[in-house]
């Protein structure tokens, strides 16, 4: 398989992520906004982040489409999936109530398969922008 396919399947697996459960969250943006002024650590940001994370996530996915902006998209989407995997780390390790504002399916996963969900993202995507990297030089 080229170097270019692989990037590209890379890129629609993140597409596919992104505008599921941002289209998940803003279909149910009612249920999304409550359960994120639940959590201890965002409670104040709770409005502005369930705005935000959405409509980045689109961003994100539209980003992964082109081939200009591609190996940016795939930095974003590293960072927002290191982001989120924290969060619910730190969520399990300091919090005594965890609620889920996951969208779609991922809301049904316990929190452990959530994080080695998240994690084999990040994985598929430090492999994305390597190869993308490599492929440029």
């Amino acid at each position: 398989m080229s170097t270019k396919r692989l990037i590209e399947i890379i890129s629609a697996l993140l597409i596919f992520l992104f505008v599921y459960t941002s289209i998940s969250k803003l279909m149910d943006y009612t249920v999304f906004n409550r359960q994120l002024s639940q959590s201890p650590f965002i409670t104040q940001y709770a409005n502005i982040v369930s705005w935000a994370l959405p409509l980045g996530e689109l961003l994100i996915a539209g980003m992964l489409l082109g081939n200009k902006t591609r190996l940016a998209g795939l930095y974003c989407s590293f960072f927002l999936l290191c982001l989120f995997t924290f969060y619910l780390a730190a969520m399990l390790r300091y919090s005594p109530y965890i609620p889920c504002s996951c969208g779609g399916v991922l809301q049904h996963l316990s929190w452990q398969a959530h994080i080695i969900f998240n994690s084999a993202f990040i994985i598929l995507t430090i492999i994305g922008v390597l190869l993308h990297v490599k492929k440029q030089s």
